[in-house]
């Protein structure tokens, strides 16, 4: 399967998960604004999140593989460019050096490793909760109905996302003053301690 064939498959299924989980989110008995919070938070973080994972996936994998083959390649060009009387091989050893170190730094910079894997964390998190919700079970297993359930479950999808840009802010964005990175996070109450 091609790159570009897997990219509409994934594609495709996300729009089919997408669809799924509005259908289910619109059958269950709940006000319309309640459904409508579903869709515009909890659905939307986690379609946002699995697509920010996927390309922070493919960022990650396209310089580290560039970064690899590359510092593989440059002791045999070297190695060439010593026997050989072409002058070309000493340029393609300093190049494939160059795209080694941008593919580095870039990914060093960006983070794109510690970004996908902070994305998909937090994205099977909150489907996670997503099916406990819909299921009444795990945490909402004492719950008879959505309605009753909705609550305790906009209140952990809430913690889950503040917990994710507190994190994401600290980790990944670089901002290693804990106090300061939590302090951001929205919502969260100036008098606790």
């Amino acid at each position: 399967m091609t790159t570009a064939a897997r990219y509409r498959t994934n594609k495709a299924y996300d729009r089919y998960l997408t669809n799924e989980l509005e259908q289910m989110i619109d059958a269950l008995n709940l006000s319309e604004l309640r459904k409508r919070a579903l869709k515009a938070r909890w659905l939307d973080s986690v379609n946002w999140m699995g697509n920010r994972a996927q390309l922070a996936q493919k960022w990650y994998y396209a310089l580290r593989l560039t970064a690899i083959v590359g510092a593989i390649l440059i002791p045999t060009s070297v190695t060439v460019s010593r026997v050989s009387t072409l002058e070309g091989f000493a340029w393609v050893s300093m190049g494939l050096g160059v795209l080694v170190a941008i593919a580095s730094a870039v990914e060093e910079f960006f983070h794109f490793g510690e970004r996908w894997r902070h994305y998909r964390s937090t994205v099977e998190t909150l489907k996670i909760e997503g099916w406990q919700f819909f299921q009444l079970t795990g945490p909402y297993s004492r719950r008879k109905t959505h309605a009753d359930a909705y609550e305790k479950f906009a209140g952990r999808v809430e913690e889950t996302l503040n917990r994710d840009v507190a994190v994401y802010i600290r980790e990944i964005a670089g901002d290693q003053d804990e106090e300061r990175a939590e302090s951001n996070i929205p919502g969260k109450d100036e008098t606790e301690e």
